[in-house]
């Protein structure tokens, strides 16, 4: 599997997403539903968020990730989440980081202990840049379906972003 190739999937999956929020008033993009993260703004920034810690991952850096910064916190409260304009302004920046990493990747098979906290304790554990990536896609299309649920909630009508509608 080529994973720069399947990276470009989610990023024109996503940018599809994108359309059907873009314009969309600031209320329904943080109303709270009862599925998932909650809100559209909390589960995109969640996504993007977790995105930038893999990618930091893939590229090998493999202690604690200190301080992250805000539009990077996967952990994000729907009221802090960015507003959407600046959400896919950041994640189209990050996307082009993130596909130059993957381009740059020379080993995607050996494990590498990696450190971080979680849950306020330290852990350990020992992961590839394949397993990370494919986290990164699972992840993302975890996720994607519950903001699709939540568009077709706000009367949205979605369209189709299956892997073989967007890339055959």
């Amino acid at each position: 599997m080529d994973p720069v190739h399947l990276y470009r999937y989610l990023a024109l999956a996503r940018e599809r997403v994108f359309g059907w929020i873009d314009g969309m008033p600031d209320a329904d993009y943080r109303r709270e539903h009862d599925i998932g993260l909650r809100s559209l703004a909390r589960t995109l920034h969640h996504i993007k968020g977790a995105e930038w810690a893999y990618v930091e991952r893939i590229s090998g850096r493999g202690g604690p990730l200190g301080e992250i910064a805000p539009e990077n916190n996967a952990d994000v409260a729907t009221d802090d989440a960015m507003a959407f304009d600046q959400l896919r302004s950041t994640w189209r920046a990050q996307a082009e980081a993130t596909m130059r990493t993957l381009e740059a990747v020379s080993d995607w098979a050996t494990p590498v202990v990696r450190e971080t906290t979680w849950e306020g304790r330290p852990y350990r554990y020992s992961a590839s840049a394949d397993d990370f990536f494919a986290q990164l896609v699972m992840h993302e299309v975890h996720h994607r379906a519950q903001v699709l649920h939540m568009l077709r909630r706000l009367g949205v009508d979605v369209g189709d972003v299956d892997y073989n509608a967007l890339m055959w």
